[in-house]
């Protein structure tokens, strides 16, 4: 039998925040979502930016993508030197899930995210409501990212968190696989209803 869940760990971008590369880029090609979709899938890369989220230094990772497309100098510094403005809004319909189990005392609340140690203060400064957490561990603090199996392991012997008591909530899949393979439950966020829906399940009260 299950043990009672009594930590609860959030991703937040995908989950609680909006963050896009859209928001720069769509405009910067004038609405051609052929032409953007390229881009990010060639030249500024998701596995690109990934490395970013286990603490590469955004400077030289910048530098060394425009050694290799000096094509694209211009547009390849906007991914960074814009950043703030792919940062979108909160999700208010998760924001209120994440308020409810706040409050219960029944709960620790914690988020794990991938994130570039640079660039998750200017989140911190956007959202007040990061404060509500027990703790963030921030990917690109540690050199490590999700869904490797020290990042887990780090959360969980960092805030001394027994994972048969622990679930982690993250929109990718291969996180929550991740977090499966150290013994964490996990649910695979699609949106606020099926977030519910899953807690409902675990026996969390929202």
């Amino acid at each position: 039998m299950e043990r009672p869940v009594s930590t609860i760990i959030f991703d937040l971008g995908g989950v609680l925040i909006d963050w896009n590369p859209e928001y720069v880029f769509l405009k910067e090609f004038r609405g051609n979502r052929e032409k953007m979709d390229w881009f990010l899938n060639e030249i500024c890369a998701w596995d690109w930016n990934a490395n970013q989220d286990a603490g590469y230094p955004l400077a030289r990772a910048t530098e060394d993508r425009i050694a290799m497309f000096p094509e694209f100098e211009e547009l390849i510094r906007m991914y960074y030197g814009r950043w703030d403005e792919m940062l979108g809004f909160a999700h208010d319909d998760t924001l209120e899930i994440l308020e409810s189990v706040v409050n219960n005392p029944d709960y620790r609340v914690l988020a794990l995210t991938n994130w570039s140690g640079e660039t998750f203060p200017n989140a911190i400064a956007k959202f007040d409501w990061l404060q509500w957490f027990e703790g963030i561990l921030v990917s690109g603090n540690e050199g490590m990212r999700k869904p490797f199996p020290e990042i887990y392991e780090l959360m969980l012997s960092r805030y001394q968190i027994n994972p048969a008591e622990a679930v982690f909530i993250d929109d990718s899949i291969k996180n929550v696989e991740g977090s499966k393979l150290v013994g964490i439950r996990g649910i695979h966020f699609t949106g606020a209803s099926n977030l519910i829906r899953s807690f409902d399940d675990l026996g969390i009260r929202i």
